[in-house]
């Protein structure tokens, strides 16, 4: 189980960039990179030549295709934005939210950062699927961070409050990838049964439900409890 929180950069679009995060994390004492679909494929050579001597945390780095996959081992996952986002979530800054993130390790969750693409950031679907955002009070007439500052600025407040006293552990917390495919399961059946009407406001319910799912500090029984229960209500009887 890791004691550090995991770096998650959703589709990285320069190997440079990917580079710099990766020595900004190892300042800091973050060794757990994962890589969702970057752009220009991976291993990329310009990544290791910006990343110094972080080289070990490109080497161990695990690329997926998708967030669920790179969040599958996460109870617990912040979405970085610079813009507030119009989602019930819980929002904090970044010292408070490496505080919260030290608390939940030194209790044995496990906890992900999510980090957006260069260009717009994350997109909704992709905050919709963390617990809670962070955002940095920067300056709103230039709120603009690239990828290295903002996993620095993280890790530093991390680092800043290191772990010191961890208790007991606990580990029956459901995972994001738990959550995940919870999710799937309420929005295929409800999707049967025609409830996402009209079509063009199916996007945002099916993110509505996921911000509802995310926001709920779900234990792996409370998430096989609630499969088990749509498939009850579900099942066909016989007529």
């Amino acid at each position: 189980m890791s004691d550090t929180p995991a770096i998650i950069l959703i589709r990285p679009q320069m190997g440079e960039n990917i580079g710099a995060a990766a020595r900004a994390m190892l300042n800091f004492g973050l060794t757990d990179l994962r890589l969702v679909a970057p752009r220009d494929g991976w291993p990329n050579p310009r990544a290791a030549a910006m990343a110094s001597g972080a080289k070990p945390v490109l080497e161990g780095a695990r690329v997926a295709g998708t967030l669920a996959e790179a969040a599958d081992t996460c109870d617990f996952v912040f979405a970085t934005t610079a813009r507030r986002r119009d989602m019930p979530k819980p929002v904090f800054e970044p010292e408070a939210a490496m505080q919260a993130a030290r608390e939940m390790i030194g209790q044995g969750r496990r906890v992900g950062i999510l980090f957006g693409p260069e260009r717009a950031g994350l997109e909704n679907d992709d905050v919709a699927r963390a617990n809670a955002v962070v955002t940095v009070p920067v300056n709103p007439l230039f709120p603009s961070l690239n990828l290295a500052q903002c996993v620095l600025l993280l890790g530093y407040e991390w680092r800043r409050g290191a772990v010191e006293h961890a208790q007991a552990p606990s580990t029956d917390m459901a995972t994001a990838a738990d959550v995940d495919r919870f999710a799937t399961h309420w929005e295929d059946r409800l999707d049967e049964a025609g409830y996402f009407f009209p079509p063009e406001k199916a996007a945002h319910m099916r993110r509505s439900f996921r911000n509802l799912w995310s926001r709920m500090p779900l234990s792996g029984p409370d998430v096989q409890l609630l499969h088990g229960a749509l498939r009850q209500l579900v099942r066909r009887r016989p007529g």
